[in-house]
């Protein structure tokens, strides 16, 4: 019998616009299910959010609701259209450490994430400004951003905060805007800086290029995927959904690759 691929798990912070982060997050969670993975994108931020309204807005059960035996599972997690599951942490802030049902909460996620193939978080802190769910934590971190002078300062804030709350662990890098060599460029610099100042190691994921094509499909209610399939966006995002399917990487701590690679899978 063939073994299952070991389940992996990337929380995405981002310092640039909820849209540029939702869009993200959707096209790439629909590129990996193109690439038959089979895909979970979970917003596990407290506010309402791009990927919510893109999706039918917040009336929908979260997984928080289903730890308080609220709602049935089947009600808080729906596959979408673009073919991978879609669900919702809370929409309250969940303290590890105080809330009555963050056990029950952690036992379903961790169940969710065991059956999928690769699961995108749309990340944020709680009050304790902890990530809400162990698994998260064990997971991978990724850090996103834009090549402008802005982004990069936003960038190195949130990976040293990050980084003072989550202690020494490796971070990857995921870059919007610019040519793929201003992403290497930037993704040099940072590196550089964050093993200098904050001990930390800093993996690239990868770039996708700036692109109209991405708002264009964004305001169709589409993929970029779908909509502009030869687009230079299109491609990116297909690169990286295809850097998840490499079977010859050995994971380190964090299931990040010991081997060089690009991509911490």
């Amino acid at each position: 019998m063939l073994e299952r691929p070991t389940p992996r798990v990337f929380t995405f912070f981002s310092v640039l616009p909820d849209e540029e982060k939702g869009a993200m997050l959707i096209n790439l969670a629909a590129s990996l299910a193109a690439a038959d993975h089979n895909a979970l994108l979970v917003d596990a931020c407290m506010t309402p959010s791009v990927i919510l309204s893109r999706f039918g807005g917040v009336a929908v059960a979260t997984l928080l609701d289903v730890a308080r035996q609220e709602r049935q599972l089947d009600e808080a997690v729906r596959m979408v259209p673009e073919g991978f599951a879609l669900a919702r942490l809370s929409r309250k802030n969940v303290s590890a450490s105080t809330h009555p049902q963050a056990s029950r909460l952690a036992q379903i996620f961790d169940g969710l994430t065991e059956e999928s193939d690769i699961t995108l978080i749309n990340g944020e802190l709680n009050d304790d400004e902890l990530l809400p769910v162990p698994a998260m934590e064990m997971g991978e971190i990724v850090v996103h951003m834009s090549t402008s002078p802005t982004s990069i300062k936003a960038a190195y804030v949130l990976l040293k905060g990050l980084s003072d709350k989550l202690g020494r662990r490796p971070f990857n890098l995921l870059v919007s805007g610019g040519s793929d060599a201003d992403a290497q460029m930037v993704y040099a610099n940072m590196a550089q800086a964050a093993n200098r100042y904050l001990a930390a190691q800093l993996h690239f994921m990868g770039s996708i290029p700036a692109d109209e094509h991405i708002r264009r499909a964004s305001g169709q209610g589409r993929t970029v995927l779908e909509a502009f399939p030869l687009a230079g966006a299109t491609l990116a995002f297909k690169r990286l959904a295809d850097q998840f399917s490499l079977s010859n990487l050995t994971k380190g701590t964090y299931g990040m690759a010991t081997d060089g690679a690009s991509l911490g899978v």
